[in-house]
């Protein structure tokens, strides 16, 4: 049990960078492109991950940038003002 759990956080370190790297907008991430992070990532897994982490993860909002929130036709004035 105690050389499962390494693995298991290693598992978990990779593909939560190997998923905020494909999420990210392409000229977001830090100094190398998007493809170069994900095979950094994936052929070495702590390192990679770690580096891509602190040198190559977008910083601040580029990450997820916001979703404007869904708007009915009763929130359009000029909809309204049609009918």
């Amino acid at each position: 049990m105690r050389s499962v759990l390494p693995a298991l956080l290693v598992l978990a370190l990779t593909v939560y960078c190997v998923v905020s790297i494909v999420q990210a907008p392409d000229g977001a991430v830090r100094n190398l492109p998007k493809w170069g992070w994900l095979l950094l990532v994936l052929f070495f897994p702590l390192a990679g991950g770690l580096a891509y982490l602190l040198a190559g993860r977008p910083i601040g909002p580029a990450v997820h940038p916001p979703r404007p929130a869904p708007r009915g036709p009763d929130d359009d004035e000029d909809f309204l003002r049609r009918l």
